[in-house]
């Protein structure tokens, strides 16, 4: 008779499950059997069941008060969805502090001279609007802030209620066009609807960018919207091997595991340049399109017909930059996609990104962020596979 798998309960959200069960569902194959609660029924009750399950381990989404509660059962736990820690369990996250630093590179690099961040009273908020603000801020450039309060009673993807007026005056308010991150996609779609309703143009004189990438929230938004995405895939599959290592007796790692966001995911919330200089928009729409390609800035101003010197004025002026430190952007932050959500060699990523051979895309990787392509990538997907007991 086949030994009972080890049983996981999972308690969590529908939006969190939807996240993460296209990676548990790996863990099954290796003797897992997963037990799903709802973590917003009535706390008791929630207690009762996980104790009822007599769970192996619990992954359980975080959530103030509700967390410390079902770690109080006992049971080896892992936490999603925030960097606290907590004795004897495994906190994995996503690295907010760069979602926002994210959004922030992603507006500068389209040209945008004016910011906005549009956030919660959560501490997760706060650490995407400090991402945000301290990369503008390197690049000597100023944020509005707007803090909405969260409506009573209402989850996550419950974000239809009508626009607060204090966020309608705050966006006639800003020096446009503007470039807005939200602290997670609902805020996204909310800030959208005011913007509509206060008759802006979105991307022309708003555009969003939210946070999280969630495909049923972002696809329903008017227009649909623009987000940095997270790899839920990862942060999935840590759960999974860190709720399977605590089983066997590894002990919790001493901090938390943070990953790395993937890239914005471009929809028509957002304007891919906001200049308002013809032959500049031009140029950064060659750069785009052709980022991938081995250009030179001399082919680019010959075939636009642009006098480079003109075009280096005009990016220093503008953009802060040069052509060719644009396009090094542009391409290191394709190579950052690749490097997250893909297993490809470097030499393939060099070459797919532009760079034409591994040596270039390291240095220019180095330059851009301080750090080499392997040493990303590897902190990117957080602690590796955690090992087996002995």
């Amino acid at each position: 008779m086949p030994p009972m798998p080890s049983r996981i309960v999972v308690v969590t959200s529908d939006v969190f499950v939807r996240r993460l069960t296209p990676t548990l569902a790996a863990f099954v194959r290796s003797e897992r059997d997963f037990r799903v609660i709802d973590i917003h029924r009535p706390l008791p009750e929630l207690c009762r069941l996980v104790r009822a399950n007599r769970p192996a381990a619990v992954i359980t989404e975080w959530l103030p008060g509700i967390t410390e509660a079902i770690l109080g059962l006992g049971c080896p736990a892992v936490v999603a969805g925030t960097g606290k820690r907590f004795p004897g369990a495994v906190s994995i996250d996503v690295n907010d502090e760069r979602v926002g630093e994210t959004a922030a590179r992603f507006f500068l690099d389209s040209g945008y001279r004016h910011f906005g961040c549009v956030g919660l009273g959560t501490d997760y908020s706060a650490e995407r609007r400090d991402g945000f603000r301290a990369c503008l801020e390197r690049h000597g450039a100023a944020c509005h802030d707007f803090r909405q309060p969260e409506p009573r009673g209402m989850q996550y993807m419950e974000s239809w209620h009508d626009p607060p007026p204090a966020l309608r005056a705050w966006l006639r308010r800003l020096p446009k066009p503007a470039g807005i991150f939200a602290a997670h996609d609902p805020l996204g779609r909310l800030v959208c609807e005011a913007a509509l309703t206060e008759r802006l143009q979105i991307p022309g004189e708003i555009a969003v960018v939210g946070a999280n990438n969630d495909e049923l929230v972002c696809g329903l938004t008017c227009p649909p919207l623009s987000s940095v995405a997270i790899p839920w895939a990862r942060l999935g599959a840590l759960a999974g091997q860190w709720a399977q290592a605590l089983i066997e007796g590894t002990p919790a790692p001493p901090e938390a595991l943070l990953v790395e966001p993937g890239p914005v995911a471009v929809r028509q919330s957002t304007a891919l340049t906001a200049v308002d200089d013809p032959e500049l928009r031009r140029a950064l729409h060659y750069l785009r399109e052709r980022s991938a390609r081995e250009i030179s800035i001399g082919s680019l101003c010959k075939e636009l017909r642009l006098s480079r010197r003109s075009l280096e004025r005009k990016f220093a002026a503008i953009l802060h930059s040069t052509p060719w430190e644009t396009l090094c952007r542009i391409r290191i932050e394709s190579a950052r996609r690749l490097l997250l959500e893909t297993d490809l060699p470097m030499a393939l990523i060099a070459e797919r990104c532009g760079f034409g051979n591994p040596e270039r895309f390291s240095v220019v990787f180095r330059r851009q962020t301080g750090g080499s392509p392997g040493a990303f990538r590897k902190a990117g997907r957080g602690s590796p596979a955690p090992p087996s007991a002995k």
